[in-house]
């Protein structure tokens, strides 16, 4: 499904220990699904839908590898990630996104992860994603690390800043990235797990935002950021 690169790993061989594995996401219809998909694999410890509660479980459980989310509310993933960094330094950190944005992708690497994968990834592929970073190494997409390397290389301390960007909101950002890709709006909402009524609303607030008047504006703007 995904084209996450993974050198060939079987974490639930019977020799190998079960990771412990902490579940960050604001939406409990997937967090069940991940658990189930990765039960053979890993021991999943415990799981948070905030940031608060993130910190306050990871700190307490003290998990191998964290899957985080990049978009919630309070701060999203790059919040759970500096808060925990300094004082639980030996966890590692696994975001696990339904965004491929460069800004999303850049943004957590710089604030600690180790990996960065999006939601399409196969649960092989993520288990074996898990044990990789739990082993120290990185793992991204090719498409990801293109992004990291081209950031880092150009300009290693340099901020990824857009004053229209910085405008709306995580959840804007993915509504508008569907959008330019010519989803409809219920098959957004499905994707991220929303109304559709959701949908109508965050549209409205990203045309008043960036003021224009229609979704082909805001498909050749995101076109032109490199955000589809």
């Amino acid at each position: 499904m995904a084209e996450q690169s993974t050198r060939p790993v079987e974490p639930n061989d019977a020799g190998a220990e079960r990771l412990r594995v902490f579940l960050v996401d604001d939406h409990a219809m997937f967090r069940a699904g991940v658990r189930a998909e990765l039960g053979a694999h890993v021991e999943v410890v415990g799981e948070a839908s905030t940031v608060a509660e993130a910190v306050s479980r990871i700190a307490a459980t003290e998990p191998d590898v964290v899957l985080l989310d990049v978009h919630m509310p309070d701060g999203g993933g790059r919040a759970v990630l500096e808060a925990m960094r300094r004082s639980h330094p030996q966890v590692r950190f696994l975001a696990l996104s339904v965004s491929d944005a460069a800004e999303d992708v850049i943004g957590l690497i710089r604030a600690g992860a180790r990996g960065y994968v999006t939601k399409t990834i196969s649960p092989d592929e993520l288990a074996a994603a898990i044990r990789r970073v739990a082993d120290g190494d990185a793992v991204f997409s090719p498409r990801l690390a293109g992004f990291v390397l081209d950031a880092f290389a150009a300009r290693p301390d340099a901020p990824v800043a857009d004053p229209e960007l910085d405008q709306l909101t995580n959840r804007e950002r993915e509504v508008l990235r569907l959008l330019a890709r010519g989803y409809a709006y219920k098959e957004i909402a499905r994707e991220l797990y929303i109304s559709i009524k959701t949908v109508e609303t965050h549209v409205s607030n990203v045309l008043r935002k960036l003021q224009m008047s229609n979704r082909y504006e805001l498909s050749r703007w995101a076109a032109d950021r490199r955000l589809v």
